[in-house]
């Protein structure tokens, strides 16, 4: 067993994590970031950059390096009812830099953040390093206990953050309550070829019994099927070629392509949950992102929260952290801060939840659009709300940490 001291121990190297990691090292603070696995290269995952992230970027001073990344740009978002088409969201107002969605892929954008968290002395990123425990003393936590491939690894720091998403296992060690609010579907990831001739816009496809997103990302598809929860094995039973029918049935131009798909292996299974903790913290210990308050994918924002809480967080940390001083008062404060944001952002992926997806899923004939749906088409200037909510979302958060 070896052992490390660090002023913040945040465990987990997703957005959250990352971004907590990069603004606490560029502000002086020394800390340490755990990520379980040897690299990002996860396919699947929340890979929408909305414009409220572009803007921290811009904050930072990093945008146009960023976006010289891999990427594709959704400028608005459209999706089909049966026959009919419809636009609803248009980012064009936006009081923005960005008026787009930035689609790359997670890794990028975890390495861009390592890349320049790395510049800064108090920075350390460690790959391969799974927190299977908490260390506490007295009631406050004051460690965690990390299994890497040179054996265990207990850090003592002054506070430790809960960055490790909806599975999180700090959450289950600390003993945390969670609020289950619920989810009626599950989502298959895919990605098939892009032709030219294809559709020339991300869009999303609902019809009875079943909805298919299509996200354009330049020389593939990345394609969600949503199906009601707990029909996977189901699925599975009625074979991979009804699953291809029903790609094609729903798109036919997939029809030259389809048979890519060559088993279950390239079809990765979303369990979708939304829920969230009461409280966000204990004494030494601060949960943030998907491991306080899982986001169901609806609007891809679940990157995006989890950012805004890491800039809130460090905004409020960083200076007692410096000092040493850092206690469940201002724990508190970035809980008050980010609790209400993602309490209204999870409140209106129920009522689409229930009130669209669930519908659509159990419809038997013809499908209609949402009175709402039919509004946002027929008003453009309607479709300046939901493109601020999913744009910049609720409160959104400055850069306001300093550059040591």
């Amino acid at each position: 067993m070896t052992a490390a001291t660090t002023r913040c121990c945040i465990v987990g190297g997703g957005p959250a994590g990352m971004m907590l990691g990069f603004l606490l090292a560029r502000s002086g603070v020394d800390v340490t970031v755990l990520e379980k696995h040897g690299d990002f290269l996860r396919d699947f995952r929340g890979d929408t950059i909305h414009p409220s992230t572009l803007e921290i970027m811009a904050e930072l001073g990093l945008l146009d390096e960023f976006l010289k990344l891999p990427h594709t740009q959704a400028r608005t978002l459209a999706g089909a009812f049966g026959r009919e088409h419809f636009t609803f969201v248009d980012f064009s107002h936006l009081p923005t830099r960005c008026k787009f969605i930035a689609l790359m892929p997670q890794w990028d954008f975890l390495n861009f953040l390592a890349q320049h968290g790395s510049r800064y002395p108090g920075f350390r990123l460690r790959m391969q390093a799974e927190a299977i425990d908490l260390i506490e003393d007295d009631g406050r936590v004051t460690g965690v206990r990390a299994r890497t491939p040179e054996g265990t690894l207990d850090i003592s720091a002054d506070l430790i953050v809960g960055a490790d998403g909806r599975h999180s296992t700090l959450r289950g060690r600390a003993g945390m309550k969670v609020d289950t609010l619920g989810a009626p579907m599950d989502v298959l990831w895919f990605r098939l070829p892009h032709h030219p001739g294809d559709p020339d816009t991300s869009m999303g496809k609902f019809e009875p019994g079943r909805i298919f997103v299509l996200i354009d990302r330049g020389d593939y598809w990345q394609c969600a099927y949503v199906i009601p929860k707990g029909t996977i094995e189901d699925i599975h039973r009625a074979g991979l070629d009804a699953f291809r029918q029903g790609v094609v049935a729903s798109n036919p131009f997939f029809a030259d392509r389809v048979g890519e798909l060559k088993d279950w292996g390239e079809i990765k299974l979303l369990t979708v949950a939304v829920d969230r903790m009461p409280r966000w913290h204990r004494p030494g210990l601060l949960f943030i992102g998907d491991a306080a308050h899982a986001m169901s994918p609806i609007g891809g924002v679940g990157i995006n929260l989890a950012v805004q809480d890491a800039v809130a967080a460090a905004n409020i940390l960083w200076e007692p952290l410096r000092a040493g001083q850092a206690g469940e008062d201002d724990l508190a404060r970035v809980q008050k801060r980010r609790e209400f944001p993602a309490r209204v952002t999870q409140a209106i992926q129920v009522f689409l939840q229930d009130r669209v997806i669930s519908r659509a899923l159990a419809a038997k004939g013809e499908l209609q659009a949402p009175l709402a749906v039919r509004l946002l088409a027929r008003f453009p200037l309607l479709r300046r709300v939901p493109a601020r909510l999913l744009g910049l979302g609720v409160r959104p958060e400055h850069v306001r940490t300093p550059v040591a």
